[in-house]
């Protein structure tokens, strides 16, 4: 982050950053300079103008020390999250020494399906600020409560802590549905990136109670393969190559536990377990094949899935909220698909009680 984007306030640099976008587009486009086109595909015109402000800024995300990229995580998405959404009451939770957030719609009834939400952020940053609006906007646009897992951050809590505390916060929630005031029989869970990871993961090593439907924005699935997306779009689109090799050297230093499906669960063998699943992946995306091949390997398991790749947005596009449009035009379609999701599971749940 550069002295100047540091010295200004995040508001005076989130005001700026929705003039830009407001700006006619001949205007835009003199920022952006000629239309970007790799693999293919065009980066859409809004990321490349957000893309190209944060390096006129220098308000990137930045992996130097841990303490200083989670401050940098936390103000990168200040700038971009957009204001507060409206209509949800939002209260902390401990879940057996996990900390979490949890996310109730007014007016929302009682038996109300849950979404189990695990942030991003490299298994090393994000927490549940970083993602408060993601997740506001989730509950209040697929009418469910939502819970918030505050996961212990690498490398003071090294894998497969993680892993560990998410699989506590989904069990947590599973026991607790009656107090949650949600129906145990639809809870999904979701998460994007290192969060996707931990999603599918806990989905699938889940015991007696196991998810309906699973949510993955540009999940991290394979720490032991460089697929060809990562040469391709491994610099200059958010989410870099030296990044993620950064973030897992901070969450599993010893190799010999990038290949244990906890971490690396496109390894796993048997993934026809695993709930129907909406998996999301960004064009311009590092992580973009890892995430497809996963959704092939849940597709010829048996699993239905839905694969939506967003050719022209990148990494992390999830919590952009604030800015631009397409950004939330790509949530809102994920939230189209849980509502779909607990709605099937609901409906299976029905013709179940009636056999």
């Amino acid at each position: 982050m550069s002295k100047l984007a540091e010295s200004l306030p995040p508001g005076f640099l989130a005001g700026a950053l929705r003039f830009a976008f407001g700006l006619p587009r001949p205007l835009r486009r003199l920022i952006t300079g000629p239309p970007i086109t790799l693999d293919g595909q065009r980066l859409h015109p809004e990321a490349h103008l957000l893309l190209r402000l944060q390096q006129l800024s220098g308000e990137d995300w930045r992996t130097t020390s841990p303490a200083a990229t989670r401050a940098a995580l936390t103000r990168s998405n200040a700038l971009v999250s957009g204001p507060a959404v409206e209509g949800v009451a939002v209260r902390a939770v401990t879940m057996d020494g996990v900390g979490g957030r949890f996310y109730t719609p007014h007016g929302l009834p009682g038996g109300s399906p849950l979404l189990v939400f695990y942030h991003g952020g490299g298994w090393v940053s994000g927490d549940l600020d970083s993602h408060d609006n993601l997740c506001r906007f989730l509950a209040v646009e697929a009418g469910v409560r939502v819970l918030s897992a505050d996961y212990r951050l690498a490398p003071e809590h090294p894998f497969p802590a993680a892993t560990d505390d998410a699989r506590t916060a989904f069990e947590w929630a599973a026991a607790n549905a009656a107090e949650l005031r949600v129906d145990p029989t639809r809870i999904a869970i979701g998460g994007d990136s290192a969060g996707g990871n931990l999603a599918a993961v806990t989905a699938l090593h889940a015991g007696a109670v196991k998810p309906v439907f699973l949510l993955l924005f540009y999940p991290a699935v394979d720490a032991t393969a460089r697929r060809r997306s990562r040469e391709v779009f491994g610099n200059g689109f958010f989410l870099t190559d030296a990044k993620m090799d950064w973030f897992l050297n901070h969450y599993a230093p010893s190799r010999s536990a990038h290949a244990d499906p906890r971490l690396s669960v496109l390894l796993a063998e048997d993934l026809s377990g695993l709930p129907p699943t909406y998996l999301a992946t960004a064009g311009f995306d590092p992580l973009r094949d890892e995430g497809e091949e996963f959704a092939e390997k849940l597709a010829a398991q048996g699993v239905p899935v839905v694969l939506r790749r967003y050719e022209g947005l990148f990494h992390g596009y999830a919590n952009i909220l604030g800015v631009g449009g397409v950004f939330r035009e790509a949530v809102a379609e994920a939230v189209g698909a849980l509502r779909t999701g607990l709605a099937l599971a609901n409906a299976r749940k029905g013709v179940a009680e009636t056999a």
